[in-house]
């Protein structure tokens, strides 16, 4: 599968031309763990050039592997763009469009991903032995007695101003 797409903007017609495929879910360059793409980034872009300015238009979708922030469980989440929009100045006769679309992808990441928000949702509840208001309020642990709150003054009136001393 591809890692790239590299266009070459001297052979692109002058209305523009349609560019559809799949690139491989490695483009993505996650480390290991809680997160990783469970399939091809599908793209179906149309590319336009104006003088030196390549006007990229489409679509995008990819589905992710990510971990429940509650449960701890792994689920997949279609990441969709309906509309991408893109302008690059162009330097030079090709352009290699990997970091736009990666980009475009990881910014549309969930920041709490939550197993509810799966493409098949499961029961994301978080198991009560974990939260502390769940916890019996009798236990055998005592409370050391708190002191006053300190006075953040005390430390500068403890300071001695050296010029007066003169």
């Amino acid at each position: 599968m591809k890692k790239h797409l590299t266009i070459d903007t001297a052979t692109l017609p002058e209305e523009g031309k349609t560019f559809s495929g799949e690139l491989d879910g490695s483009i993505f360059d996650l480390p290991d763990g809680d997160l990783n793409a469970a399939g091809p980034l599908e793209y179906d872009l149309h590319l336009q050039k104006f003088d030196s300015e390549l006007l990229v238009r489409g679509s995008l979708e990819v589905k992710m592997r990510f971990t429940c922030v509650r449960t701890l469980q792994k689920f997949e989440q279609t990441i969709i763009v309906d509309s991408f929009d893109l302008s690059i100045e162009l330097t030079g006769s090709q352009v290699d469009l990997v970091d736009c679309l990666r980009e475009e992808i990881v910014v549309r990441f969930p920041d709490y991903p939550r197993c509810d928000e799966a493409d098949e949702p499961m029961d994301c509840e978080v198991d009560s032995r974990y939260l502390a208001v769940d916890k019996p309020t009798r236990d055998d642990v005592k409370t050391p007695p708190r002191d006053e709150a300190p006075n953040p003054w005390d430390a500068l009136d403890a300071i001695q101003d050296d010029s007066s001393e003169s």
